[in-house]
């Protein structure tokens, strides 16, 4: 059974999702930071040190949201970053902040759906999602459609919540996301589901060489697992 924020409503995961994220949407940013005292931003400039060597000019950040991930990019100086999401209140957000920094000529954030990528084939040379391919309401589609877009060679990085297991680190960690976690949430949000749907979703999502075993399955090569801060996320790359 598939985990939704909403579980009165009879909308599928995807929909559910787009309300939430428009729901909290302006909120979003704070709440990220203030929830993770600010690591998620460490988090991504690690992911996108990744990408680095190879020096991407056309890359496509899915579940872009309020466009951080996207304007993290930025360091690697490519031609073009198009971010997309099916929340268009996230992409609202987003748009306000690009448009501040002068950066609609470098960056820009469309209404788009993971699981049917509006360009055509071998198009991107490199994909990012961070907390993104979670709420994919069919992970193995998402990920083929991402293989589909990318360039022969080009490469996927993936940033993901994941479950710590070491003792007492995961007991602590568990206590968090699970009792404190959603209400803060709640409070600042003014959403009730959306910081419970946050525990249950990594809860139910299949990490680390469970989810490696996927991302090769559909195709990628050059698979890596990179643990961070004691097990709390992870980075996934793959190359096509």
């Amino acid at each position: 059974m598939s985990i939704v924020p909403y579980k009165d409503q009879e909308e599928g995961k995807k929909t559910q999702v787009a309300n939430m994220f428009n729901s909290i949407a302006k909120r979003y940013d704070f709440l990220n930071h203030f929830l993770s005292a600010g690591v998620d931003i460490y988090w991504r400039k690690r992911a996108v040190k990744l990408l680095e060597q190879s020096k991407p000019q056309m890359i496509l950040d899915i579940a872009t949201g309020t466009g951080d991930f996207a304007l993290e990019t930025l360091r690697l100086k490519p031609k073009q970053i198009i971010g997309i999401d099916i929340s268009e209140g996230m992409l609202q957000v987003g748009r306000e902040k690009i448009s501040k920094r002068g950066l609609d000529h470098l960056v820009q954030l469309q209404l788009g759906d993971s699981e049917n990528i509006q360009f055509p084939d071998n198009y991107f040379d490199a994909i990012t999602v961070a907390f993104g391919v979670r709420n994919f309401e069919n992970l193995e589609k998402g990920l083929s459609e991402m293989f589909r877009v990318l360039k022969p060679g080009g490469r996927a990085v993936i940033l993901e919540f994941s479950k710590p297991q070491q003792f007492p680190f995961k007991q602590g960690y568990n206590f968090y996301f699970k009792h404190i976690l959603p209400v803060f949430g709640k409070m600042i949000s003014k959403d009730n589901a959306a910081y419970t749907y946050l525990p249950e979703s990594v809860q139910a999502f299949p990490d680390g060489n469970d989810f490696l075993a996927i991302f090769k399955k559909i195709g990628y090569k050059n698979t890596e697992w990179h643990s961070l801060t004691f097990g709390i996320s992870s980075i996934y790359t793959g190359t096509k």
